[in-house]
């Protein structure tokens, strides 16, 4: 079936299931953004164990879809790998530091030989969903932007500068997606909350947070997004795969890819909607309506980053080392075979699903944290 394909063919599928972990990820990162939350939402010490437990039962699923999305892309696209993850090492040390003491938080914050106290590890998860989510949002939009590295004939890469991928934090349109992902993460924490948990004082300040956290989420959001339309874009010339500046390309891509532009479309309204909804009304669904929202988003903003002959990984210094999913992905055998492995895909998603579903059979009240049968963080 998959060998028949052509190699650009699986290119394009790999770039589309690369595109769908990505936006997994950051539907998932509600984990992170709950994490700057818990001194916010929690004024007592049992509030703040209910909101910690809330968190616990998810934090994994996250932590997952980050090295499965690093593993798909060094597979799939290894030349992209090599470039960022050993250009910009900076840039993904800090995350990994970042998911490191996460990890540990969750294990150590309730121990009874805990020497340091929960607030440290409380400390340690805000760090956690404060830089993870604008250092990956940071990263991510130099998939618009640019980076500084250039690709020799033989493609070894280097990068340009000293600064190693810290230099993108100096971009203001960077900058603006990675604040847009940090409150995003913080509102689909706030709508999870609000399904998962069941506590009056809880919620009367979650709804709040909502509004508080809601309107710079859409400022920013707004912000990059009409930035992005406007801006020139790194475009590939189907003759001769010479990369060349276009006007309006990622405009351009949404039009000549209509199903993409409609999706796009689509996601923010549902993240809209699962957002106003559970503001002006009771309603423990806005996670459902805003997550589903957020990956199809996600989902088509990647497609608008590698599809329609443009480079998903540009280069500023070198604008024909720009990487583009043809001139960085494996061979058309080992695509081939992966292609076969990601049949288990869907049945993996179904098993995230009942796991969530069960996990989540009612939601964490006071009386459950009280209780010795359940694993407390």
């Amino acid at each position: 079936m998959f060998e028949n394909l052509s190699h650009l063919a699986l290119q394009q599928y790999w770039w589309f299931l690369i595109s769908l972990l990505g936006a997994i990820l950051v539907f998932l990162m509600f984990v992170q953004g709950g994490q700057t939350l818990i001194s916010v939402l929690g004024k007592t010490k049992d509030e703040k164990t209910i909101l910690v437990n809330a968190l616990g039962r998810k934090w994994e699923f996250t932590f997952t879809t980050l090295v499965t999305f690093g593993g798909a892309f060094f597979a799939s696209f290894p030349l992209f790998y090599s470039t960022s993850f050993g250009g910009a090492y900076w840039v993904w040390m800090i995350i990994l530091f970042a998911f490191i003491i996460q990890a540990i938080s969750y294990e150590f914050r309730n121990r009874p030989s805990n020497v340091y106290g929960p607030k440290t590890y409380e400390t340690f998860l805000f760090i956690n969903g404060f830089i993870g989510t604008i250092f990956i949002g940071t990263a991510v939009a130099t998939f618009f932007t640019g980076s500084n590295f250039s690709v020799n004939e033989y493609n070894q890469s280097q990068w340009d500068n000293s600064f190693h991928g810290l230099e993108a934090a100096l971009n203001l349109h960077n900058i603006s997606l990675g604040l847009t992902v940090f409150f995003l993460a913080r509102v689909l924490a706030i709508l999870y909350f609000m399904n998962a948990v069941d506590h009056k004082e809880i919620m009367t300040r979650a709804k709040k947070q909502l509004l508080y956290n809601g309107i710079p989420f859409v400022f920013l959001f707004l912000t990059f997004t009409i930035w992005l339309l406007l801006r020139d874009g790194f475009a590939v010339n189907p003759d001769n795969k010479q990369i060349i500046m276009q006007p309006f390309k990622y405009f351009n891509n949404l039009i000549e890819m209509p199903l993409v532009g409609i999706g796009f479309l689509v996601g923010v309204l549902l993240v809209l909607y699962g957002i106003i909804s559970s503001y002006l009304k009771p309603n423990t669904r806005g996670i459902w309506y805003s997550g589903a929202g957020t990956m199809l988003t996600v989902l088509t903003l990647f497609l608008v980053a590698g599809y329609n002959n443009t480079s998903f990984y540009p280069s500023v210094s070198s604008l024909q080392s720009s990487l583009t999913i043809e001139n960085s992905s494996s061979s058309h055998f080992t695509l081939t075979a992966m292609s076969y492995v990601s049949l288990m895909i869907p049945f993996v998603i179904a098993y995230i699903w009942y796991v969530w579903r069960a996990i989540n059979n009612r939601k964490i009240d006071q009386e459950e944290i009280e209780s010795d049968d359940i694993h407390i963080y």
